[in-house]
């Protein structure tokens, strides 16, 4: 695993592919850091499509984008899945925010949270709208995840700067 970004340092730029659920269409294009300029963004790394923990966390981030809206912040969640199967995961759960491919982990990597065996540790990164992280949470188990008012709660605190 390689060093994670601090808080106050830019994140690593990266273009990723992924799509993300509008009505019945799927959309796929490539995403790419910079295209978040200008908004906040919760970046949550997860390890997989379809697992128990990532589809409760990412049902719940989906489920509170109003939020995160009203606090002018994006939500991209990343994994080392594939577009086609991102798309199976968001259509089988309604999720609505863009769901990044990173098969070969590269950007996990950068982020310092690519992990032997389960591919990436679950980890949210708050970027600002300039593109310097403001807070960040790696969990060493996963088991659990950061909720939607805990990071509505550091989102205002960015906003507030």
């Amino acid at each position: 695993m390689g060093s994670s970004p601090r808080p106050g340092s830019r994140v690593p730029e990266f273009t990723l592919a992924g799509g993300v659920l509008d009505g019945d269409a799927f959309e796929r294009r490539d995403y790419t850091l910079a295209d978040a300029r200008g908004r906040a963004l919760v970046l949550a790394f997860y390890p997989g499509d379809n697992t128990a923990v990532c589809t409760k966390q990412l049902c719940s981030y989906s489920s509170g984008l109003e939020t995160f809206d009203a606090l002018d912040a994006e939500v991209w969640g990343i994994s080392p899945q594939g577009v086609d199967s991102h798309e199976s995961f968001a259509r089988a759960h309604g999720l609505r925010m863009p769901l990044l491919a990173d098969p070969g982990r590269e950007t996990a990597r950068a982020f310092g949270v690519a992990a032997p065996g389960i591919g990436v540790r679950r980890a949210v990164f708050l970027i600002d709208a300039d593109g310097v992280l403001r807070w960040k949470h790696v969990a060493l188990l996963g088991a659990t995840f950061q909720s939607t008012d805990t990071l509505a709660d550091h989102l205002s605190g960015i906003k507030a700067r």
